[in-house]
Order: C-alpha cells, then sequence, then structure tokens
C-alpha cells in the first residue's frame, strides 16, 4: 500500500514536471524562397539566405521590426502558408495566448490577428496547417479544431474563429483494428501532414509504423490505421517537407529520445476514392520510409521545420541545426549541421504558458536507430510490390470510377 502510494506520488511529480517545461520560445520557418527565417533570437529575427549559405561567412539579414510578437510564452511554432508567402506564429504571446502572429515575407511586416477561442485551449493543442485549403487543424482536450486563415498575409479586424470539427477516434487495441469508444484520454497528440490528411502517431495501442488517418477534404477519420514502415509508436515532432509545386508529400518524424529521424512517404500507389460515403482503395498503397540519422541534440522539446530539401532542427537552448535531404535518395543526404552564424537564442523563459501537449514525454517504445534503412511495405491485403501492367489497372480503375461518378479525393 506504502510503495503504491509512493508510486503514484512519483508518477504525479514526474507529469507535472514534463508539463511545465516549454520549447523555444522563438521558431524557425521558410519563405517561399527557401530562405530559413529564425525568429525570437534574443528579442530579434534574422533571414539566413537559402540552404547554400547556410554554413558559409557570409552576415545575416536582420528582419526585426515593429509590431512582431515578444516570443516569451514558450513553445512558439511558425507555419510557412506557401500560397501567400506569409508566415502565421503561434504561441508566441503570454499576454494574448490565442493570437495568431502574421509575418508577410515579402513586405516584412507584422500584424496580430485576433481568434475567438470558443472552446479551443490555446495552451494546450498540437497542430497543423494545411497546404490547399490554408486551414489550421488542431487537436486539444480530445476534439479536433479548425481555423480558416483563408489568404491572409495581413490580419483583419474581425476575429477568426476556431470550429469544433468532431470528436475524433483515435482509438485501436494491439492489433490495430479501431475500438470505437475506446479511451484515449491522455494521449499527447503527433501531428503530421501530407497529401492533404492529417496523420496521427504514437495513438496508444497503435502498432508500429502506423499513424490514424484525417481526410481534410472530406472531413472524415478513417477506422483503421494505416501502415507506413518500420518507426516507433511513441510520442515525437514532425515537419513536413514542402514541393516547388504542389501538396507536401512526406514528412520527417523525429521521437523524442531523438534516435532517428524517420521520413514518411505517403504518396507512392496511392488512390484514394470516395463512394456512396464510403473510401475506396482500389489499389491499395505502397509506402516507404527512410531511417535517417537522428539529430545533433536529443532535445524533447526542440521544434522542427522543413523546406524542400532540408529539416532544420531548433533546441530549447537556442542552437540551430539541418540534415540535407534528397526525396529521390534511399540515403540520408548527409548529415547534421551546426547553422553557427544565428546566434543561439536565451532560454525558453516562462515555462509556466508552455504547451503540455506539444511538450510530450519520453517515448516508452523506440527501437530507431542511427542507420540508413529504406523499408516498404503495404496495407493489410495487399501486395508490397505494384508496379508496370498492374499501375495502369490502378489507373484504369480510378478512371472508371470517376466516369462512374465516384468523385476522387
Amino acid at each position: 500500500m506504502i510503495w503504491s502510494l509512493l508510486t503514484a506520488v512519483i508518477a504525479v511529480a514526474v507529469r507535472g514536471a514534463t508539463t511545465a517545461t516549454a520549447g523555444p520560445s522563438g521558431c524557425v520557418s521558410f519563405d517561399v524562397n527557401w530562405n530559413l527565417l529564425a525568429f525570437g533570437v534574443n528579442g530579434k529575427d534574422y533571414n539566413a539566405g537559402t540552404q547554400d549559405t547556410w554554413t558559409s561567412s557570409s552576415s545575416l539579414t536582420d528582419i526585426t521590426t515593429q509590431g512582431r510578437p515578444p516570443f516569451n510564452a514558450g513553445n512558439a511554432t511558425c507555419y510557412l502558408s506557401q500560397f501567400t508567402n506569409a508566415i502565421y506564429v503561434l504561441n508566441a504571446d503570454s499576454a494574448n495566448p490565442s493570437s495568431i502572429y502574421i509575418y508577410d515575407a515579402a513586405a516584412k511586416s507584422w500584424s496580430r490577428q485576433t481568434v475567438d477561442a470558443g472552446k479551443f485551449d490555446p495552451t494546450n493543442f498540437a497542430t497543423i496547417l494545411d497546404h490547399d485549403t490554408n486551414v489550421f487543424y488542431s487537436y486539444s482536450d480530445g476534439e479536433l479544431f479548425s481555423l480558416d486563415m483563408g489568404l491572409l498575409k495581413a490580419a483583419n479586424s474581425t476575429p477568426i474563429p476556431w470550429v469544433d470539427v468532431q470528436q475524433p477516434d483515435l482509438s485501436v487495441d494491439q492489433t490495430g483494428a479501431a475500438v470505437p469508444g475506446a479511451n484515449t484520454a491522455g494521449y499527447q497528440p503527433v501531428m503530421a501532414l501530407a497529401q492533404n490528411h492529417v496523420h496521427f502517431l504514437g495513438v496508444p495501442g497503435m502498432p508500429a509504423g502506423s499513424a490514424k488517418i484525417f481526410v481534410i477534404h472530406f472531413s472524415y477519420m478513417q477506422p483503421a490505421p494505416q501502415s507506413y514502415g518500420n518507426f516507433p509508436t511513441s510520442h515525437g515532432k514532425t515537419a513536413s517537407f514542402f514541393l516547388d509545386a504542389g501538396v507536401q508529400q512526406e514528412f520527417a518524424y523525429i521521437p523524442d529520445d531523438g534516435s532517428a529521424t524517420y521520413v514518411i512517404n505517403v504518396e507512392v500507389s496511392q488512390i484514394f476514392t470516395k463512394y456512396s460515403n464510403t473510401l475506396v482503395y482500389p489499389c491499395g498503397q505502397k509506402n516507404t520510409t527512410k531511417t535517417l540519422t537522428g539529430p545533433p541534440q536529443q532535445d524533447p522539446f526542440a521544434s522542427y521545420s522543413a523546406s524542400t530539401s532540408a529539416l532544420v532542427q531548433l533546441t530549447t537552448s537556442g542552437k540551430v541545426a539541418f540534415l540535407p535531404y534528397q526525396p529521390s535518395s534511399t540515403t540520408s543526404g548527409g548529415t547534421w549541421t551546426t547553422i553557427s552564424k544565428i546566434p543561439i537564442a536565451s532560454a525558453s523563459g516562462n515555462s509556466s504558458n508552455g504547451t503540455a501537449i506539444s511538450s510530450g514525454n519520453t517515448p516508452a517504445d523506440s527501437t530507431g536507430n542511427n542507420s540508413t534503412n529504406t523499408t516498404k511495405n503495404s496495407s493489410a491485403g495487399t501486395s508490397s510490390t505494384r508496379m508496370g501492367s498492374q499501375s495502369l489497372i490502378c489507373a484504369l480503375t480510378a478512371v472508371a470510377l470517376a466516369v462512374a461518378g465516384v468523385v476522387a479525393l
């Protein structure tokens, strides 16, 4: 009895210490020309230029200007709106926790967008910005919310509302089957974006290498997990790799222990259709997961951003490093390199305002390593190799479904 009570007290203390710890107060992002932008670096903002200059002796460009957020809340996050060449910044102002700051990269100006939070908790969430719709999708207190940014590159006077989309069923059992109504309380979400689908990783009970998927354009949560490769079911961080044109097809996933960097490709042979309100997979799926080297700083509270050819890490201590990445390569594409020209930012400051969900916990199950490995897999019941005539059959099937009135996603 005494030992059980002591164990419970220790567990509560550990959870409290974890959720109170904040990540970086600043954040890193990119503009549409793939210049690396570092915000909240000791009261300043910088443009570090394109990837070929990050390790050179060329100087930084100071882009600090009026109207910028104070970056005093901890766990600030930045999101590139590729259509507008604007960066949306969340969690950067402790006095206005629900506000979204907008940086117009072309005009080099800031503005603050007011938000109607409603039931949304701005201190406890994880989020992605959908590429095509320019809508935020966030998981907070067991609910999925959306916030439509339109084509804003400067704030307007009308508050934008967080809309309660649904209570997503993220539950699975040990076999990967959906368990409607099962308890996923306490789930610290790991959300990633690819192909206008929200991918939930680290769901309790989900098989390794799998994700639960929310289909944005149909507001539909797929009932069963999708297998994508070889990566652990644990908390971590993600960043989606952009393309010069079109929606993201790959995202990086870094477990909290920093043991490896996993790049998940959701595009290969992926055909989704919807018929009579039911998702149909006429050709199944074949997906790839690359296992690359882990980041130099094993910081579970670090934040990440990606361009078309690099993954960038910003640690809680303010160090910035990048991993070169080529989508067509089956190797790591390089090693992590520190971007020493960016000054090391001060510590995250006001930890009491940290985002508890994104703080994360130490992963209980991590099987990653620092080797380079490419794994391929398919949906249950489908072949892992689909090429040649089968690809033609898949394409013809999709055309036939379209002619029959099926709407392709």
